[in-house]
């Protein structure tokens, strides 16, 4: 039975929703209005740092925040898990926003009539329609790139040489010879990649019952032969002691504060060849900036990508503290003559574009979950736990 309502009830039910309405709309400008000076940004570090935040603090008179981790899935999942409504700004490698955050309405697409045109002044391979800052379809923009690299493994060229490493390749750790004489960074998805390439598979797809069986083993060799497991950190006085002779993984990233410090002969290593695609056995990675899907999104979330873009900033976010990188503003004439003869052998700039030319970007491991159960037992195992 349908109930008849009078005009007189009409009326009142209409005036109720109205003064709710507008509360709501009240809530929701006064929301807002909180976050015209609040930013929050989860991202790998550099961002994170002081010299990149304080200019903008102060420019804006904002709070700025900023939560550094190293894991681009534990980042996603906590967007995943809610913090949508806490973060305005995600800096993970290439493959997330296209494949996962979009998709997911984790974040939201930029305005591509303001910031395609600084995709025009990055470098060549930056250009747009710049693939993995795209939607799919190409139709939408969904983020912003900046620091990028390639990052496979890092040898002391006093004890491994260059050439030695790069054509000997992921077969380091297959040689018996130097169990006990490496370290393994702490970087969960990337040593997945990594031990993969050392079993002879590409890590970038899904994987048989029998390489599966293959990587369980080669995890528990790789990870038993290990003389350090630990932090960049950690890595780069373990190689400029003699501690160890090479370690996965790394590249222009890690090598780069141990560099900048003069060690010249701590250096990033791309392997000449593989079991990717085209025979390449180099992984690199591109940081895509996007904007979250939070429901009060700051506005100087874009402000903040914008801000970035200068050639003074893209220098600094470049040689933030922590590590050292390039950055696509680098094709910038105005960007790059702010770099030293250090700064760029800090971040191996003779050898970037043929490493990057070598190697394969960073992308998603289909059954990443299970490789990375069956590599933290290995660890486990061979710490004793």
């Amino acid at each position: 039975m349908t109930k008849q309502f009078s005009r007189r009830e009409l009326l009142k039910t209409a005036g109720a929703g109205a003064v709710a309405l507008a509360a709501g709309s009240a809530l929701g400008r006064k929301a807002w209005a909180a976050r015209e000076t609040e930013l929050n940004i989860l991202c790998w570090e550099g961002y994170n740092s002081a010299q990149v935040l304080d200019p903008f603090r102060q420019s804006k008179s904002a709070t700025v925040k900023a939560e550094s981790l190293t894991n681009d899935p534990t980042m996603i999942n906590r967007l995943r898990a809610g913090e949508t409504n806490v973060w305005d700004l995600i800096n993970v490698n290439n493959p997330w926003a296209r494949k996962v955050m979009y998709p997911e309405k984790l974040i939201r697409p930029l305005d591509r009539a303001k910031f395609e045109p600084y995709f025009s002044k990055m470098m060549p391979a930056f250009k747009p329609p710049y693939r993995w800052a795209m939607s799919d379809d190409g139709k939408e923009l969904l983020g912003m790139c900046q620091r990028f690299g390639p990052y496979s493994f890092v040898v002391n060229t006093d004890k491994v040489s260059r050439a030695t490493a790069e054509d000997q390749g992921w077969d380091l750790w297959n040689d018996a010879a130097n169990a006990g004489k490496y370290g393994v960074l702490e970087s969960d998805d990337w040593n997945v990649f990594n031990i993969c390439l050392i079993a002879g598979f590409d890590p970038f797809r899904e994987h048989n019952a029998d390489e599966v069986a293959k990587f369980t083993d080669t995890a528990k060799r790789v990870f038993k032969g290990a003389k350090v497991v630990g932090d960049i950190a950690t890595m780069n006085q373990a190689l400029i002691s003699g501690e160890i002779n090479f370690h996965m993984t790394g590249g222009t990233y890690s090598a780069s504060p141990a560099r900048a410090d003069g060690n010249a002969n701590i250096r990033g290593i791309t392997p000449k060849k593989g079991p990717m695609p085209g025979g390449k056995g180099g992984v690199s990675w591109i940081e895509v900036t996007s904007t979250v899907n939070n429901p009060a999104l700051s506005p100087l979330a874009t402000q903040f990508l914008e801000y970035v873009q200068h050639p003074e900033v893209a220098h600094t976010v470049a040689f933030a503290e922590g590590t050292f990188n390039p950055v696509a503003q680098m094709a910038n004439p105005d960007c790059f003559k702010l770099f030293t003869k250090e700064e760029l052998d800090a971040i191996q700039w003779d050898s970037l574009e043929e490493e990057m030319n070598a190697s394969i970007e960073y992308d998603i491991v289909p059954d990443y979950d299970k490789l990375l159960d069956i590599m933290t037992a290995a660890k486990r195992e061979a710490s004793g736990g």
